[in-house]
């Protein structure tokens, strides 16, 4: 027996008098209907209704089962309501995890634009480089760039990510300008720690080989503190344009061996479910990706990448 349909149909046969009319307000058969009150009676080990042949009568039993049966329908359809209002309208607390170079450089516009336009969702936005569990720290999406391995997480690309090498004009005048990947070798890279040396760009692969020259070696898990150093000509770095695209445009940093720029990463929203989506993650994840496009806003401006 399905309680609740029967509570449902007898609360019908209660408020109207009748199996045929409580039949059509359920658009079920009377049949069915009389089956459902007999099943609940049979459960309940009571008699709900006095039968005759033109109509049905409340007992005693009936009489207080139907005050209870239909606060708990109403409770139930309170509750799915506004369940289904969470998946039609955003609302509710969105937690964001986030890598903390691209959100303390580009979120904070997006965020303001995203709630003027949902403004009953709030965000719960921690940054960290690690790669959280969402499931098990209760994020609803976290935000990641680069090659995504093979997870039972749902990826949605957000726009691409270039990546360029670059030094400052006083480094190269002092250091000279690289012409090949082979005399990469002879320059003080600065490392990103978190860019896997076996498996990042064929630059980087190269540049981790490198023993530290007279300027001394650096590496950090922040690329906005190795763009700083670039500026100030300790070295070459590999860097997302995300970060150093500033530097560039004002001619702060430029550009080495254009010509062997990498292939542009991505920026994903990462998130443990595709159906029965909450509209707030929903609307945070289509707003992202229109909100940066195929070519991010920071790209303005920059030569394009050479065509290999």
């Amino acid at each position: 027996m399905d309680r609740i349909e029967a509570m449902r149909a007898f609360v019908a046969v209660a408020k109207s008098g009748a199996f045929a009319s409580a039949a059509d307000r359920l658009e079920k058969s009377p049949q069915l209907i009389s089956k459902y009150v007999s099943q609940l009676e049979t459960h309940l080990n009571t008699r709900l209704f006095n039968r005759t042949t033109r109509k049905v009568h409340l007992t005693e039993a009936g009489e207080r089962y139907l005050v209870r049966a239909s606060q708990v329908l109403d409770d139930i359809d309170e509750m799915e309501n506004q369940l289904g209002e969470m998946q039609t309208h955003a609302s509710g607390l969105l937690r964001i995890s986030a890598p903390v170079a691209f959100a303390t450089l580009h979120l904070a516009p997006l965020i303001y634009a995203f709630q003027q336009q949902y403004p009953a969702v709030d965000i719960d936005l921690q940054l960290n480089d690690r790669k959280v569990d969402i499931v098990e720290e209760g994020f609803d999406i976290a935000l990641r760039i680069g090659t995504l391995r093979n997870s039972s997480l749902i990826a949605k690309r957000l726009t691409a990510i270039r990546m360029v090498m670059c030094a400052s004009p006083t480094y190269l005048s002092k250091c000279g300008t690289p012409d090949s990947l082979e005399a990469l070798k002879t320059h003080n890279y600065l490392r990103y720690s978190y860019l896997d040396a076996d498996n990042g760009p064929l630059p980087h692969q190269y540049l981790s080989e490198t023993t530290h020259n007279q300027l001394g070696g650096l590496s950090c898990n922040h690329g906005g503190l190795l763009s700083q150093v670039a500026i100030l000509g300790q070295g070459i770095v590999l860097q997302p344009t995300f970060i150093c695209y500033e530097a560039l445009k004002s001619g702060d940093l430029a550009v080495v061996l254009p010509e062997l720029e990498p292939a542009p990463i991505n920026l994903y929203a990462v998130y443990a479910h595709r159906q029965l989506l909450a509209s707030k993650v929903r609307a945070f994840i289509d707003f992202a990706s229109q909100y940066f496009g195929d070519t991010p806003y920071w790209d303005d401006g920059l030569p394009a990448p050479v065509m290999r």
